[in-house]
This record gives structure tokens, C-alpha cells and sequence, in this order.
């Protein structure tokens, strides 16, 4: 046997849409996160209900890199339609562990370790019920890699009972499934290859969650109490969990009444009007969709954006155009979000890229929409939103809700003035007042077409043209409150890496690869647009500058590039947009072809 490898590997289980593997696979996930191992998930399923390829892929690495690894290490093939281009996948020395039904011969390699299961035959022998024996053959492939790898069998248990936490007899059958697959490597396999686990202790004051629940989460924390939606993939888990967090902790314990509103619209554009209307009122309101939807948002953002009204949107980034492939992962909504709506649009977008920070930009957006009155997207995508992410346990919020320029009657009385769309202050944003306010100076129209600063209609084009001219000023003033970039330095660099959202997974490994390469790399992580100083000076201190994209345009790079002067000479793009969740070797192979050239 080679010399072993210990917490360093990728493990991809091949089956099919709709065969209970899904359960077997967060359980692997708990297990080895319960181990103390770093890990992380990627689900890979299609956008049918049943019947074709999915695919569930774990990265677990003792020096923390759980970004989606490019070559497998171990492959369970349960999918005899994938199994020729699944086995391409598998690196030289790799390991399969496959149906021993499939006819081996059909594509076979001579530099993998083979690990044939019988697994029709064991459930058939083990259990009686056929629908049952086809859920539970994707707990004895759980078993065969708890034993090969040797999983801590306690850790095991406990994933198998907590996940099963109501139901003692499926906890005791799927307890049953996985011992006849421990029972079968034991007895049969001849254990070849290098793999194993050992506890560790990397996870301490962790937990496992998806970005669409932290989301939630962070939305039931900074005050939202207006929900209205319409569903798609993949952001409609998303608005599901706020409603059951509501339901929970936002009803009245002793009259039973319901402290928020949800609505589920007839479609897109009707759901960001309601938000907008609730924003309006005074409500913090918010909605979730994906790019489809952000394109029949359009024009309700634009009023949004010129009328000058709070609202807080989550777009779940997926693939497109079109519908395109709405269960595969991308960052191709940027540019459209950005100047979302005809004419001249611009809104502050916040870029999260981990749970931890969709539970506090959540907030932050809240926050910021109502400081300045204006919409506020939140860009996640798939990846983040959909799958399990190793995340740091969240701080409950301690700080007040910003809630902006708002004035009372006690305020209005004092001043004796009141114009709703004149910049007091300087700042470019006006003072606002909410529907009730039992002051005569309280009132005003909203106007979606042409007004003046005292919110009467108006089509001179001076009154417009100093209405656009405020709106571009306040979109500077949301650099003083949008999250800040992150910087990493390294002494001696002269290359920099800009990226945003979940390319962030993978690129402490890349970097750590590119330095094999005799390249280092200073790193900047744009959490937010507008872009802020701290990007113009990365520019200044480095002779190059690579921006990371998961699109095929490079929108972000474009984006920056008119911020830039002279120094967008600097900059490189590096796009990947194949729909997988991005891998550091790619980032690493990217900036090392341009490097080279």
C-alpha cells in the first residue's frame, strides 16, 4: 500500500435524481464534520424532478481547503447511465467503488483502484421491502466508506440519529444498512488504497449551513416583517425558511396574531412592487428571486431607484441566459443588478461569500436601503445558497436598525419646512416622512415620473437634471456605509488577485498553488459595489491585477475598469463559467497562462 494519506481527499457519490441518496450524503457530510475534519459540500443535481444524473461531492483537507476539488480521489458509481464519463473523472491511483452489476469492461481503466459492491444483492439479502432496499443501498455505500476509511463509527451513529431524530425504526434500518456495508468491506475488500481519516479538532464553534438559511436568518434579525415572493430556482428556499422563522418567533405568544406579512405574487414584478410599497410605508421588506427574475423586475427597481424608496432584494445568482440552467451556479448577474432598469440606474450591491456573511449582509442591506432610501441587492448564488458550507457560528447582533433620515411630528413642528426630495445635509440623501404621521407638513406625492425637490410633478429638464445629478452623489455616499474589501498581503508580491462571492472558497489554495509556482500573489476581496478607494489603490500597488469571475464577460473587471484611469491597463480577466462550483486549480492555471505569456 502507498504511504497514507490522512484528511486529504475528494469524495463524489454518482446516482440519480430522486433514490433517497440525498439523506446518505448529508450524513457523510455530519459524520466527517463531527470528526473535527474541515469539509465541505457541492450537490450537483439536475432541474427535473427524478430520473437523471446527480451528483453529491465532499472536499475534506486538514489545512482547510474545501473548495471544489477538479480531480476526484474516491468515486461511489451508482448510475450505470454515467459510469464511462464518471470513471474519466477519477484521478491515476484514484479509487471507484461501483456496482459489481456493471459490466467493467465498458471503458475500463488500468490506473484506478477497483472496489466492486455487490449492492442489489446485499440489500435484497438484508432487507424485504423493495422500496426500502433501494433507499437503504445508499447507506450500505456508507458503511463500505466508513470501514475503508475509517470513519469514527460513534460519530457516524450519532449523524444517522439526529438526522432520523422522530423516527426510531428508520434510524434502527439505516443503522442496519450501514453495519451490512461495514460488515461487507471487512469481510471482502482488500484495502489498497491510501485514504483515512483521523479525528481532529479544526472544528470547534462551527456548524453546517446554507447560505438561503443564514440568509433567512440575518433577514429575521435585522427587523423584516414584510415578505413577498415568487418562487424559482434557486432562491426560493430562501423566502420557505423566513416564513417558518417568522411563524416561530414573530407571532404574538399570548393572542396568536402574526406580527408580519408574506405574499406569494403572481410573479416577479408584482413581488418587488409590494416590497417597494411596504418599504414605503415604513416596513422592512424584502424578496428573493434569481436572474429571470431580476429581469422582470426591472422597471419596479428603476421606480424604486427614482422615487427614492427602501427595499431589500436577494438575487440567488444560477445560470442563463433564459431560463438556462437553473440548477447550476454562476455570477452572471452583476452588470445587470448593477443598473437594473432603463436609463440611468446604479445600486448598491453586497457580495457575500460565505453563510456568515448572508446572515450579516442580510442585515447590512436592511440597514443600508433605509439609510439610503434606495433598493439594496444582496448577491449570492447557487453555490452559497444551496449547498452546506462549514461556517463560523453567528454573533447576534447587538447595534440599533439604522432607519435613516426619517422625521417624526415633534421633528416636523421644530422645523416648520419639510421638502421631500431636497438634499439637507449635503449628503445627496433627503429626509423622508411614513405614511400616518399625524403632522399637516407630512404628506407628499410619490412620483414615479418627472418632480423637484418638494415632490410636485414637474418636466423641466433643470429639475431633472439636478434630480440625477443628487442620485449619482448619493450613490457615492454609499461607500461610507457598504461593507469594505478585504485585504491579504504578501511580503515581495507584485501580482494581485481581486475576487468576490464564493470564488473566495478556493482562493487560499490557489494561491498557496501559485506560490509553488514561484508566484505570490497580494489578494483583495471586493465585498461590495460601488467600488470603494481600497480597489484603486490594490491597482497602484501592484503590476498586474487578475479579477476572478464565475461569467464568461468579465463583469465586475468591466465594472471597475471605468473607475480606473490609467492604471486599467493592469487588469486581467480570468473567467470560469462552466456552472461547477469554481476550483483553485483553475484560478491557479489561469493567472499562471497569463503570467507565462
Amino acid at each position: 500500500m502507498p504511504n497514507t494519506i490522512v484528511n486529504d481527499c475528494s469524495i463524489s457519490m454518482a446516482t440519480v435524481n430522486g433514490s433517497g441518496s440525498q439523506s446518505a450524503n448529508n450524513i457523510l457530510l455530519k459524520t466527517i464534520f463531527r470528526m473535527g475534519i474541515p469539509v465541505g459540500a457541492k450537490n450537483l443535481f439536475p432541474s427535473n424532478i427524478a430520473g437523471l444524473p446527480t451528483w453529491y461531492t465532499l472536499r475534506l483537507n486538514k489545512n482547510g481547503y474545501t473548495a471544489r476539488k477538479k480531480d476526484l480521489d474516491i468515486l461511489v458509481a451508482l448510475n450505470p447511465a454515467t459510469w464511462q464519463d464518471d470513471l474519466l473523472s477519477v484521478k491515476k491511483d484514484g479509487v471507484v467503488i461501483y456496482n459489481s452489476d456493471y459490466p467493467l469492461a465498458a471503458g475500463k481503466r488500468e490506473d484506478v483502484i477497483y472496489y466492486p459492491i455487490p449492492f442489489k444483492k446485499l440489500a435484497e439479502d438484508n432487507f424485504t421491502e423493495v422500496k426500502l432496499r433501494k433507499l437503504l443501498t445508499n447507506m450500505i455505500y456508507v458503511g463500505v466508506l466508513c470501514e475503508l476509511l475509517g470513519m469514527d463509527f460513534e460519530a457516524l451513529k450519532s449523524a444517522i440519529t439526529d438526522n432520523f431524530a422522530s423516527k426510531i425504526k428508520v434510524v434502527e434500518s439505516n443503522l442496519k444498512a450501514v453495519q451490512v456495508g461495514i460488515d461487507y468491506a471487512k469481510a471482502s475488500i482488500k484495502k489498497s488504497d491510501p485514504y483515512r481519516l483521523e479525528k481532529m479538532d479544526k472544528n470547534k464553534d462551527k456548524i453546517i449551513i446554507d447560505g438561503n438559511s443564514a440568509a433567512a436568518l440575518g433577514c429575521l434579525y435585522g427587523g423584516c416583517t414584510v415578505v413577498a415572493w415568487y418562487p424559482i430556482t434557486p432562491s426560493s428556499s430562501l423566502c420557505e425558511t423566513l416564513i417558518d422563522y417568522m411563524e416561530e418567533f414573530r407571532v404574538d405568544a399570548k393572542t396568536g396574531k402574526k406580527k408580519f406579512a408574506v405574499v406569494q405574487a403572481e410573479d416577479e414584478l408584482a413581488a418587488v412592487g409590494m416590497v417597494l410599497g411596504a418599504g414605503w410605508a415604513g416596513a422592512r421588506s424584502m424578496t428573493a428571486t434569481a436572474g429571470p427574475g431580476i429581469s422582470l423586475m426591472s422597471e419596479f427597481v428603476g421606480f424604486g431607484y427614482f422615487t427614492e424608496v427602501p427595499a431589500v432584494i436577494f438575487d440567488i445568482q444560477r445560470v442563463g441566459p433564459s431560463t438556462g440552467l437553473p440548477t447550476r451556479t454562476m455570477q452572471g448577474d452583476i452588470k445587470s443588478a448593477y443598473h437594473l432598469s432603463h436609463g440611468d440606474t446604479q445600486h448598491p450591491l453586497l457580495l457575500p461569500a460565505n453563510p456568515e456573511e448572508c446572515f450579516e449582509f442580510a442585515q447590512t442591506a436592511f440597514d443600508l436601503s433605509e439609510r439610503l432610501q434606495t433598493p439594496v441587492f444582496v448577491m449570492s448564488d447557487l453555490d452559497l445558497g444551496m449547498n452546506f458550507w462549514t461556517s463560523t457560528k453567528f454573533k447576534v447582533p447587538t447595534k440599533p436598525f439604522d432607519r435613516g433620515k426619517v422625521l417624526d411630528a415633534a421633528q416636523l413642528t421644530k422645523l416648520g419646512k419639510f421638502e421631500r426630495y431636497r438634499d439637507v445635509d449635503g449628503d445627496a440623501v433627503p429626509y423622508r416622512t411614513l405614511p400616518g404621521t399625524d403632522h399637516p407638513l407630512a404628506a407628499y406625492f410619490l412620483r414615479g415620473s418627472g418632480h423637484n425637490e418638494a415632490a410636485k410633478y414637474t418636466e423641466k429638464s433643470e429639475d431633472y437634471v439636478n434630480l440625477m445629478t443628487r442620485l449619482k452623489r448619493k450613490h457615492e455616499t454609499a461607500k461610507k456605509f457598504i461593507p469594505r474589501p478585504v485585504l491579504e498581503k504578501e511580503v515581495g508580491a507584485k501580482v494581485g488577485i481581486i475576487a468576490y462571492g464564493t470564488t473566495d472558497l478556493a482562493m487560499t489554495e490557489a494561491r498557496d498553488l501559485l506560490k509553488t509556482q514561484n508566484i505570490k500573489t497580494n489578494y483583495l476581496r471586493v465585498r461590495a459595489l460601488p467600488g470603494t478607494e481600497e480597489i484603486n489603490q490594490f491597482f497602484k500597488d501592484n503590476d498586474r491585477v487578475y479579477v476572478v469571475e464565475q461569467n464568461r464577460d468579465g463583469q465586475l473587471e468591466k465594472i471597475l475598469r471605468l473607475n480606473l484611469g490609467l492604471d486599467s491597463i493592469k487588469s486581467r480577466s480570468i473567467t470560469l463559467f462552466d456552472g461547477l462550483p469554481i476550483d483553485a486549480k483553475s484560478i491557479a492555471e489561469g493567472v499562471l497562462n497569463q503570467e507565462r505569456a
